[in-house]
């Protein structure tokens, strides 16, 4: 007696490719009759590991902090000759000596500080020797102030 079933065709493995599953399955669970075929459909299958490249470069960037500052101004005329300072604690000031100020106009000192972590507490002095009223200034990272200190 002969037999009537025919032999089926197994298909071959899709080659592994760091590839999602869905796409993968997809391909093993065609009935392919050919070999050649199963090749070509892994070979469209291959351009799979892009998105890997992308999601290697997006915690990068974010994992990445900016490096966070503090624009300090001061309006008031000191005077021709003198100059401003700020002296105070964290983002690289000191209580000791000052940093002086950069002299925009006649009454206008400005200074940008960077590397700014947390908050910083500082003052103004005249030429790094007068103290200006009041109590500390607080500034925190990304703060932009604009101050009017006054001095005795």
């Amino acid at each position: 007696m002969k037999k009537t079933t025919k032999a089926k065709a197994t298909p071959a493995a899709p080659a592994p490719v760091p590839a999602k599953k869905k796409k993968t399955k997809a391909v093993s669970s065609a009935k392919v009759t050919s070999p050649k075929v199963a090749k070509a459909a892994a070979a469209a299958v291959a351009p799979a590991p892009a998105p890997q490249v992308k999601k290697a470069a997006a915690p990068a960037s974010v994992g990445q902090p900016r490096p966070a500052i503090i624009k300090i101004k001061a309006q008031i005329d000191i005077g021709f000759g003198n100059s401003l300072t700020i002296r105070g604690l964290g983002a690289g000031l000191s209580w000791d000596k000052g940093i002086s100020m950069n002299c925009v106009n006649d009454d206008l000192w400005s200074i940008t500080l960077v590397g700014v972590s947390g908050p910083v507490s500082f003052k103004f002095l005249v030429n790094d020797l007068s103290w200006s009223d009041g109590e500390d200034y607080i500034a925190q990272p990304g703060d932009e102030l604009v101050l009017k200190p006054t001095f005795e």
